[in-house]
């Protein structure tokens, strides 16, 4: 697989990742956006992120910069190794499955890095505008991510007779997630499902240049004599 394959796989992510991101914020307040389909169980539903995954923070002001900078560094050493398996010939599924992780992960570092600069702080009852004059929400590095992608499928309680949990409300899919979170969660998967096979094709190349090198040489020897 080649480079340019690899990068119009990101592109094509972040793209559709940002535009959604930006369509969702200068749109809506926060909230239930709609159904897709007509469909309850899978709607959009606008919320902000100010932290890790599952809205966890780290320490206030300091913690978000120090989480968007450790962003900024996966993403740059994202963006070597990345290179660095293509030039090396891994199996197109590994290639691919990479790129998917690096494009989420960037996804999410352009909201960490810039969004707190280009828009104005959203809430339920306000619209945010983009580029506002003197208004943004916060500075370089403190932007909040965007999720907006809410698939409830299952909405129940647990039996009365579960320890612990019997009587307590239950939902499958609860978390409120973007584009970007699912191009990393399909690439992870996929890896893991495949990852033999992955690693398989990755040794028959390596044998592959091993044995075609040994030719080689060979048959310099021969002239050599």
């Amino acid at each position: 697989m080649k480079l340019r394959s690899a990068f119009i796989i990101v592109a094509v992510v972040i793209i559709i990742d940002q535009v959604l991101k930006f369509w969702i914020k200068t749109s809506f307040p926060y909230g239930h956006v709609m159904d897709i389909a007509g469909q309850k169980w899978a709607q959009l539903y606008f919320i902000e992120n100010p932290g890790m995954a599952w809205g966890m923070e780290l320490g206030g002001d300091w913690g978000k910069m120090i989480l968007t900078l450790f962003r900024l560094a996966a993403v740059t050493f994202g963006s070597w190794y990345l290179v660095r398996i293509v030039k090396h010939k891994y199996s197109t599924g590994f290639i691919v499955c990479a790129a998917l992780i690096y494009a989420g992960a960037l996804g999410n570092l352009i909201d960490s890095m810039f969004y707190g600069m280009i828009f104005e702080e959203s809430s339920y009852v306000h619209i945010a505008k983009a580029f506002p004059a003197g208004s943004s929400y916060g500075g370089f590095l403190h932007g909040k991510v965007v999720d907006m992608l809410y698939f409830p499928m299952i909405k129940s309680t647990f039996p009365n007779w579960l320890p612990l949990l019997g009587g307590k409300d239950f939902e499958f899919f609860s978390p409120i997630f973007n584009i970007a979170d699912a191009s990393i969660s399909i690439g992870v998967i996929t890896l893991l499902i495949f990852q033999k096979r992955f690693l398989h094709k990755k040794e028959e190349v390596i044998a592959t240049d091993y044995t075609t090198t040994r030719e080689v040489s060979t048959e310099e020897a021969k002239h050599m004599i």
